[in-house]
Order: structure tokens, then C-alpha cells, then sequence
């Protein structure tokens, strides 16, 4: 299972779904888009979202914490 999740520092909701991610011992990477421009391109691309956090879970995107999405997607 590949799970990306592109965040920033500063997003609450970002840390409820790394939080969320870590409790369920589900692996997952991390980019941060404030710093990285060329992640930043790739999110608003798969996504079509400039707000984080984006999910992309085995090219299933989910924008923000969504909580049972997320459920759904690792499933």
C-alpha cells in the first residue's frame, strides 16, 4: 500500500490524519508543500486543491481529514 501525505507544518487537520495514520501502524510519507515546490505541483495536480492535507492513498486522493475515506482507502 503506498500513502502520501502532502502537509504543511502549521495544518491542524494534517497532524489529526498523521496522528490517525500512526495509531493504526499504517506507513506512510510525508511532504511538506511549504518547503517543497515541486510536491506542492504534484498535489495540486492529482488534486486540484491548494489546502492540505491531501491523501493520496494507492492513487485514491482524499482532501482533508476524512476520517472514514481514509478508512475506506486502507481497507
Amino acid at each position: 500500500m503506498s500513502i502520501i501525505i502532502y502537509s504543511t507544518p502549521s495544518c491542524g487537520y494534517c497532524v489529526k490524519a498523521k496522528e490517525y495514520l500512526r495509531m493504526n501502524k499504517v506507513p506512510f510519507t510525508e511532504y511538506d508543500v511549504a518547503r517543497d515546490r515541486r510536491r506542492a505541483d504534484e498535489m495540486v495536480r492529482k488534486s486540484g486543491q491548494m489546502g492540505v492535507p491531501v491523501i493520496d492513498i494507492n492513487g485514491k486522493i482524499i482532501v482533508g481529514f476524512n476520517q472514514s475515506e481514509i478508512d475506506k482507502a486502507i481497507k
